[in-house]
C-alpha cells in the first residue's frame, strides 16, 4: 500500500510539471525565467511569464514528485512514513478539493488512504502486544 501511495505521490508531482511545460507550453518562457525577467514581477498582477513559472517548476509538482520518492525510498528499506506525511496531504488535498473541484485531487485522496492504511498496518505489525497469544 504504501509503495503505491509513493507511486501516486511521484508521479501525480511529475506529471503536473511536466505537463505544465509542455501541454500548456510554460518552458516557452524559460528565457525570461533564467535572465532575470521576473525579479521585479508583481506578485498580485503576474504576466505570463510568472504565471507559467509558478505554475510548472515553482509549483507543488517537484515538491510532491519528492515526497512520493521519499515515500518509495523508506518503503524500500522497510521504514513506515509517519502518518503526519498523509494527514498533511490530506489536508492539502481537502483544500485542493474544495478550491478546484475538477483537479484530480482524488488521486491525492487515494495516494493518503493507501499511506495511513499502509502505517496503521505496520504499527500493527510491529507492535509486540498485537502478536501475543490470548491471555492464559
Amino acid at each position: 500500500m504504501i509503495k503505491w501511495a509513493g507511486w501516486i505521490l511521484a508521479f501525480s508531482g511529475a506529471a503536473h510539471t511536466i505537463a505544465a511545460l509542455t501541454v500548456e507550453k510554460a518552458a516557452r518562457h524559460a528565457g525570461t525565467w533564467f535572465s532575470g525577467g521576473l525579479w521585479h514581477e508583481d506578485l498580485a498582477e503576474l504576466g505570463p511569464a510568472g504565471s507559467a513559472y509558478f505554475f510548472s517548476v515553482d509549483s507543488f509538482g517537484p515538491p510532491l514528485m519528492l515526497v512520493g520518492l521519499i515515500v518509495l525510498w523508506l518503503d524500500r528499506r522497510g521504514i513506515t512514513p509517519p502518518a503526519f506525511i498523509a494527514w498533511i496531504l490530506g489536508i492539502w488535498t481537502v483544500v485542493d478539493a474544495v478550491v478546484l473541484p475538477f483537479a484530480p485531487w482524488p488521486l491525492g485522496v487515494l495516494a493518503v488512504v493507501l499511506l495511513l492504511v499502509g502505517a496503521r498496518r505496520a504499527a500493527h505489525r510491529d507492535d509486540p502486544a498485537s502478536q501475543a497469544g490470548p491471555p492464559r
